[in-house]
């Protein structure tokens, strides 16, 4: 006799389901970028199999621990990257965060799967889209179902610390795909903004 097997019963059992997300290029992979901003802050994006993939890059007067702790503490997000209004852990490596986004767009929420890389010279902390049983229902945001993300940290000395995050900058809905270069630039300005403020305190 074949056993039964109720799938969906199956799979609330499972907390954490990985879907065909979009794996998020590292940065040195990338040669070719449409330059948005040069300045001490810098900012460009790519196509990159299909997706815009978008970088900040900045330097800290700080060492790369007082960084990474900032990043890491991800229930902590909505008072340093002020945009994020809800960080919630849902299991060991998986989180959900909504995003605010200006009149008269919907917000955004997307739920990840995070992982923290150290070396000897580096420290990467990336993430790529999951879905959770736990997570929230989206009635009144967006979904990025292809949200993805890697924060490099690397260190130019003992006091100074050399901050790279790149992302997909894909914001799905009614968002203008004309406004999208706009949008990019001001998030990847304040990424570094509010780390920056967050070192300082």
């Amino acid at each position: 006799m074949k056993a039964f097997i109720n799938i969906p019963i199956l799979l609330l059992l499972i907390p954490a389901v990985p879907i065909k997300a979009f794996d998020i290029p590292t940065s040195e992979s990338i040669d070719s970028w449409i330059v948005l901003q040069d300045d001490v802050t810098w900012i460009g994006w790519t196509d990159h199999s299909g997706f815009p993939v978008c970088q900040t890059r900045a330097n800290f007067p700080y060492p790369m621990k007082s960084i990474s702790n900032i990043i890491e503490d991800i229930e902590n997000y909505p008072n340093v990257f002020k945009r994020i209004t809800t960080a919630k852990i849902l299991d060991d490596d998986i989180a959900y965060l909504m995003l605010d986004m200006p009149f008269p767009f919907s917000g955004r929420d997307y739920i990840i799967q995070f992982i923290k890389d150290k070396s000897e010279t580096d420290w990467v902390f990336s993430f790529k889209a999951v879905t959770h049983v736990d997570a929230p229902p989206n009635e009144r945001s967006v979904r990025l179902i292809n949200a993805a993300g890697a924060w490099l940290i690397r260190p130019i000395n003992n006091n100074e610390t050399s901050v790279t995050y790149t992302w997909n900058g894909e914001l799905l809905g009614e968002f203008p795909s004309w406004a999208l270069p706009k949008a990019w630039k001001t998030q990847g300005n304040e990424i570094i903004e509010w780390l920056g403020a967050a070192l300082n305190e």
